[in-house]
């Protein structure tokens, strides 16, 4: 049986988020925490005992384990980033761009275990399909080989069908937040920022809703078949927490195909894009726009669309804010009712 985790979200967590302005450049990290500790956390229901603080941060990913790492203002211990230019723009809005800026990118591209070591860290923060690799043995077991630790994202974590996805993505999220909140020694910074999305998230849940909700088709990127999300999946949480339905949310993946008669059957009120390098936004109207199945659907004639980056579709800290900005998408389009939701941050590409 799989284990969930209780999130703490008491009135003790939403006074350590008062005053906080977001999770945005600016507030305050707190002292520096002391070195040469261990910690034990519980990931993918499997206990791993990593260095804390982390001194040496090795992270991958699509911008999403790396604003993990900076909502805890631990900038500084990271040792090397990879894949930084498919969320550039998105952390720089929200950290900082000074701070993007200065972090040490160790590759352009996806990681490899040649590349992790050349690094010499203490903690690679990965997951599976977002780095780990068995064909190249870029794995826990595989870097353990080399004492090195790793952390894997928790919305990565592998069912025992191989399907990926073992709690619900909010609590993935804030699970990944406390355990590296203690694995690079901030674990109250991890609380604030865990209280702080769930006041968003209240604000969102408490606005005015639809009597039917909207329902979404989070198109990824597709050909033959289309990328998208299920029930585990970030997504998931982002268009249920903005109001609307996930037009997968009966399939319990994170990050999975489905067919193009799954998108047309499903009657989607809007259709929401994940924006990064390979198959553009204007290619993936074009196809909608082109395909016989798809170009009479309601959503793509009235061009219902929403656009937002990989790294807040991704599970991470700004899944709040891409909550908030679908939310605003799904008024202006007329689908849920006017409230006074306003983004904290715009992260439209």
């Amino acid at each position: 049986m799989i284990r969930r985790r209780t999130v703490r979200t008491t009135a003790a967590l939403a006074l350590l988020a008062a005053g906080l302005a977001g999770c945005g450049a600016g507030d305050s990290a707190g002292p520096a925490p002391a070195s040469g500790g261990e910690v034990t956390v519980t990931n993918c229901d499997r206990e791993v005992t990593l260095p804390s603080p982390a001194e040496r941060m090795y992270v991958t990913g699509d911008g999403n384990l790396l604003a993990l790492v900076l909502a805890l203002r631990a900038e500084d211990q990271v040792a090397g980033v990879t894949g930084l230019d498919d969320g550039r723009q998105a952390l720089s809005t929200v950290y900082g761009q000074d701070v993007v800026d200065g972090l040490p990118v160790a590759s352009p591209d996806r990681p490899t275990l040649e590349n992790a070591i050349a690094q010499e860290p203490d903690v690679v923060v990965s997951g599976w399909g977002y780095g780990f690799s068995d064909e190249q043995n870029f794995t826990p077991d595989g870097l353990a080989e080399h004492d090195i630790g790793a952390y894997v994202l928790s919305e990565s974590c592998r069912q025992e069908s191989g399907a990926r996805g073992t709690m619900p993505p909010w609590e993935a999220l804030h699970a990944d937040l406390a355990d590296l909140g203690r694995i690079t020694g901030h674990p109250g910074r991890a609380d604030a920022v865990v209280a702080d999305i769930e006041e968003r998230r209240r604000a969102l849940e408490q606005a005015p809703q639809a009597q039917e909700p909207p329902t979404v088709f989070l198109f990824d990127s597709g050909t033959k078949e289309i990328f998208t999300s299920g029930s585990y999946g970030a997504p998931q949480a982002i268009i249920e927490t903005a109001g609307a339905q996930n037009a997968t949310d009966d399939v319990a993946d994170t990050w999975t195909e489905v067919s193009w008669e799954r998108l047309v059957t499903s009657e989607p009120d809007a259709i929401a894009f994940v924006d990064y390098p390979g198959q553009t936004f204007e290619q993936k109207v074009a196809v909608l726009e082109t395909n016989p199945a798809t170009k009479d659907l309601p959503a793509v004639e009235e061009e219902r669309y929403v656009n937002l980056p990989i790294s807040a579709w991704t599970s991470g800290p700004l899944n709040i804010d891409a909550a908030e900005q679908l939310r605003v998408a799904l008024e202006r389009h007329g689908l849920v009712p006017e409230s006074a939701i306003e983004p904290r941050h715009d992260l439209r590409p």
